[in-house]
């Protein structure tokens, strides 16, 4: 298992790891984002891939909002939430769909 601490890299010769969550100290409700990048045996670097996973709440509903990762100018698009879920058992009622404006990085 991994114990991963955030924005501190843990490397392994293996592909493919477990992440360790401490029960006491929990990831956060929502989307948590993990990052990978790989070394060849000449040393090159790959560019970072990254990857969200939503941390269920047991006792709101979770939103789960997908897209298109590039949408056309002047062109219209979806936004779908209806992968979102109640993990405690209740239904989805309603959608709000904010727009927030240009992501800043």
């Amino acid at each position: 298992m991994a114990k991963l601490v955030l924005n501190t890299p843990f490397e392994t010769d293996q592909p493919i790891i477990t992440v360790e969550v401490d029960p006491l100290k929990p990831l956060a409700r929502g989307r948590q984002m993990f990052e990978l990048v790989v070394v060849d045996d000449s040393g090159n670097v790959s560019a970072a891939d990254r990857f969200i996973v939503i941390v269920a709440d047991r006792e709101r509903p979770t939103a789960v909002l997908q897209g298109p990762s590039i949408a056309d100018i002047g062109k219209s698009f979806d936004l779908n939430g209806a992968k979102s879920f109640d993990a405690g058992g209740g239904t989805i009622k309603t959608y709000r769909f904010t727009y927030l404006g240009p992501q800043i990085t």
